[in-house]
């Protein structure tokens, strides 16, 4: 069984019932969720051996946390418990013209005030063949890019592939600290996860003849902008979602990953998607991406299983994508009817 270690911070959904804004309603959905803690659930639903790591309160909020990882099979014993709360985010779901609102409560949260030490990246990744972590993790603060940094060095040292989501967050830090440590942390990735965005707003590069906002997307300028990044960094692939936004409850969702050792460009089928949660709809393509490159997928059948395992997340509630193998394999061999099963 592969294992895969993912780093990031775990935090506390709330969310109105089901399209209220903020301002009218009076009960909130209570639930857990976070870039990395996604792709690990994914992993693991995939059989993987999935091992997440974070810091979090020992009280019974942070235990609740590590609970709602365990009930899908997430390896959790390398958590370090500390710290005084779990971060939180407010959700807003946006309905037809009226976009999703995300409102973070993450400040002093238990990982964002740890240190390099809590962390024995050595014992972390005995057995483990891949690390991944996403560009939101180094922007809670410099602690986090260096406790990120010593986890990437410790990985290359033992031949550990690294992936990184960029996952550029404005929120959280300016373009100018997300390009200094993300240009210093992407040294050491293996594979990059981009989306429209983030290529642009983290290292300036950009497709032409693109605008996501009117739903036009050039497939030539996307493999300029894998290239582009590929030879800055030596990744070994590069996968970018491409979302066309139509509104809040239809997009047309697909990928392309560039291959950089055969030069290769596959780009996936697209789909056309009718919303129903669209929060870790990247997080399960790349859970997607690290389960076919580790079960030695060509690179056509990675981004086919990718983009399809992200198709079906935005069908479920919540942050975590609770399908399987073959449930992803049947939608990548084109059966998208949606027909019931008996």
């Amino acid at each position: 069984m592969k294992k895969v270690v993912t780093f990031g911070e775990l935090m506390l959904r709330l969310q109105p019932y089901n399209y209220e804004r903020f301002v009218q309603c009076s009960n909130v959905e209570f639930t857990f969720g976070g870039g990395e803690a996604n792709v690990a659930v994914s992993l693991a639903n995939y059989g993987m051996d999935s091992v997440y790591v974070t810091k979090l309160p020992a009280h019974s909020i942070g235990q609740a946390a590590v609970n709602s990882l365990r009930r899908y099979g997430v390896d959790t014993s390398k958590i370090v418990r500390g710290g005084e709360r779990v971060g939180i985010y407010y959700n807003e779901k946006g309905a037809s013209q009226r976009g999703s609102v995300c409102i973070y409560d993450r400040a002093g949260s238990a990982i964002q005030k740890a240190s390099p030490s809590d962390f024995d990246w050595n014992a972390i990744f005995d057995g483990a063949e891949w690390f991944h972590f996403t560009g939101i993790t180094p922007a809670l603060g410099e602690n986090l890019v260096e406790i990120c940094r010593q986890a990437c060095i410790a990985a290359k040292a033992r031949g550990i592939k690294i992936s990184c989501d960029l996952n550029y967050r404005g929120k959280l830090w300016t373009r100018d600290q997300a390009r200094a440590a993300m240009t210093e942390l992407c040294e050491y990735v293996d594979v990059c996860i981009s989306n429209e965005e983030d290529a642009k707003d983290v290292f300036g590069i950009e497709a032409e003849a693109t605008d996501i906002y009117a739903g036009e997307i050039n497939h030539e300028g996307y493999k300029s902008v894998a290239k582009q990044l590929a030879d800055r960094f030596g990744f070994e692939m590069v996968a970018i979602t491409l979302r066309e936004s139509h509104s809040a409850f239809d997009n047309g969702w697909s990928a392309m990953l560039y291959n950089s050792k055969e030069d290769a460009y596959c780009f996936s089928k697209k789909y056309d998607l009718h919303i129903i949660d669209r929060v870790g709809g990247g997080d399960s393509f790349g859970g997607g991406l690290i389960y076919s490159i580790l079960s030695g997928k060509s690179t056509q059948e990675t981004v086919e299983f990718a983009v399809a395992a992200s198709a079906l997340k935005h069908s479920i509630g919540g942050d975590y994508n609770m399908v399987s193998v073959a449930e992803v394999e049947k939608l990548a061999k084109g059966d998208a009817s949606g027909r019931i099963q008996r």
